[in-house]
C-alpha cells in the first residue's frame, strides 16, 4: 500500500515536471499581437519599420528621432505585450534628447516568428544593424536599453558589439535563478530550456553600465539586481528606484529621469552626429 502510494507521488512528480518542461515558453513570453497606440499618440513622429534577421524573420520596429540628439537607445522591452506598451519609456528617453530605436520580438506585436532565448538575440542585432548599417549611427553612440527580460537582450547583444553605454534595468541573474524563486520544488535547473544568464556576462561587458532596481520590486528580486552590479566590471553605477515591476520607473518620477540624465552626461553623449532617418 505504501510502496503505491509513493509510486502514484513520484509518478505524479514526474508528469508535473514533464508538464513545466513542455510549457517553458508559455511560462516566460506572454506577447501581445495587438498595436494599441504609436507614438503619434504621444506628439512623437516616428518610423515605422521593418527589419529582416539573420534567420530570415520580419521584425517591426519603431526609430523615434529626436531634435537634439546626443544618442540613440537601442531598446529591448519586456517579456509581455509589445512595442506600443513602452510609450511612456519612449517619452522620457525622449525628453533627454535621445533616439529610440524599439523592435518586437519574434512573436510579438506585427513581428513574425516565434520567441525564444537565440531568436530574441538575432531580433536585437537585426536592429543594431539597422542603426549601423542603414543610419549609419557610429556605435558608440549606441545605448542599449533594457527592462526585465530585455535587460538579458540588451546584455548579450552589449557582448556581441562595441557599444557606447548598456542600462539594465529590473533585471534579473538567469532564469533559472529566478524560476527557482516561484517554483522552489520543482528541479528548475535541471529543466530549464532558457538561461538569459546576465550574471555569467556582466563582468566581460567593458562599456560603462547602469543598474536600475527597486527593493518593491515583485518579480525580479531586489537582490538579484544587486548581484548583477556586484559582479559587473567597472565602469558601473546603482540606482535605486521605488515601486513594483512595471510601473517603478514612473513612480519614481524626476529620481528615474534625473539619474539618467546624470548617467548619459558622466559618459559624453552629447553629440548631435549620430544618424537620422531615411525618407
Amino acid at each position: 500500500m505504501l510502496l503505491a502510494v509513493a509510486i502514484g507521488l513520484a509518478l505524479g512528480y514526474i508528469l508535473l515536471v514533464a508538464y513545466f518542461y513542455a510549457r517553458q515558453g508559455s511560462m516566460l513570453y506572454f506577447p501581445s499581437g495587438e498595436i494599441e497606440a504609436t507614438p503619434l499618440d504621444i506628439g512623437l513622429p516616428y518610423e515605422d519599420l521593418t527589419l529582416r534577421t539573420a534567420d530570415g524573420l520580419n521584425i517591426s520596429a519603431w526609430y523615434v528621432p529626436a531634435e537634439d540628439l546626443r544618442s540613440v537607445v537601442l531598446f529591448c522591452h519586456g517579456n509581455a505585450g509589445n512595442i506600443s506598451h513602452r510609450l511612456d519609456s519612449i517619452r522620457i528617453f525622449h525628453s533627454l534628447g535621445l533616439a529610440v530605436l524599439i523592435f518586437d520580438y519574434r512573436g510579438y506585436g506585427k513581428s513574425q516568428g516565434s520567441p525564444d532565448e537565440k531568436g530574441t538575440y538575432e531580433d536585437a542585432e537585426a536592429a543594431w544593424d539597422y542603426l549601423v548599417n542603414s543610419l549609419r549611427v557610429k556605435p558608440d553612440r549606441i545605448i542599449f536599453f533594457g527592462r526585465s527580460l530585455g535587460s538579458a537582450v540588451a546584455a548579450e547583444i552589449a557582448l556581441r558589439k562595441q557599444a557606447g553605454a548598456l542600462i539594465m534595468e529590473s533585471g534579473f541573474t538567469s532564469v533559472p535563478d529566478l524560476g527557482e524563486k516561484f517554483f522552489p520544488h520543482l528541479p528548475v535547473r535541471l529543466i530549464a530550456r532558457y538561461h538569459y544568464a546576465s550574471i555569467s556576462k556582466v563582468d566581460k561587458i567593458k562599456i560603462p553600465k547602469l543598474f536600475i532596481h527597486s527593493p518593491a520590486d515583485e518579480i525580479v528580486p531586489y537582490e538579484q539586481g544587486l548581484k548583477l552590479f556586484e559582479k559587473a566590471c567597472e565602469p558601473k553605477e546603482f540606482l535605486q528606484i521605488i515601486g513594483g515591476h512595471n510601473e517603478g520607473f514612473l513612480l519614481s518620477g524626476t529620481a528615474y529621469i534625473n539619474g539618467l540624465r546624470l548617467f548619459l552626461s558622466r559618459y559624453g553623449y552629447e553629440s548631435a552626429d549620430i544618424g537620422r532617418p531615411h525618407s
